[in-house]
């Protein structure tokens, strides 16, 4: 049987959720990685930095204005030995036109190579932007599925949703 990883990066604190900026105990992408953890039987892996993001929204928008122009590579608190599973599902919010920055050092610290990688984001309406397109350049090899774009305040009623698309893209 082929074992599932669900890896993903996600910012608690304040937000910008449903045109408004809230304070979120549990990030949108967490709580939909943990829906599909649920679903697939996949070990959890939560991509955190050494350095923590702020808590405030517009302080945590401007390190990652910084980060992306800089092409920056955070440092990991811990890093995911992806060597053991065919399937990792990676979530991340949309930051920017495509995935944080962390994701992009998650990606740049593991051989995907004959990997099936099956992405999920969160966003306020902006969609996956670029992300894919990114994932691709940084997974030579790696076979990349059909992303899961969830609505950061529609994550606690996205079941629906996640269902739909694990029938649609995942076969073990």
């Amino acid at each position: 049987m082929s074992k599932v990883l669900v890896a993903y990066f996600s910012h608690e604190g304040m937000n910008y959720l449903g045109g408004k900026i809230a304070e979120l105990k549990k990030g949108n992408t967490r709580k939909v990685a943990e829906k599909i953890a649920a679903r697939t039987g996949g070990d959890l892996f939560r991509i955190e930095t050494v350095e923590k993001y702020p808590y405030e929204y517009r302080e945590c928008v401007e390190q990652a204005k910084r980060e992306a122009a800089e092409d920056a590579r955070p440092r990991l608190a811990k890093c995911a030995d992806v060597s053991g599973y065919d399937h990792i599902f990676l979530g991340y919010p949309n930051w920017c036109g495509t995935m944080p920055k962390p994701v992009w050092t998650f990606l740049s610290g593991g051989d995907f190579s004959g990997k099936h990688i099956y992405p999920f984001c969160t966003h306020e309406g902006s969609g996956e932007g670029r992300s894919v397109k990114d994932m691709e350049m940084l997974c030579n090899g790696a076979e990349i599925s059909r992303v899961l774009a969830v609505r950061g305040g529609m994550a606690d009623s996205s079941d629906g949703a996640i269902d739909r698309w694990l029938e649609d893209v995942f076969t073990r």
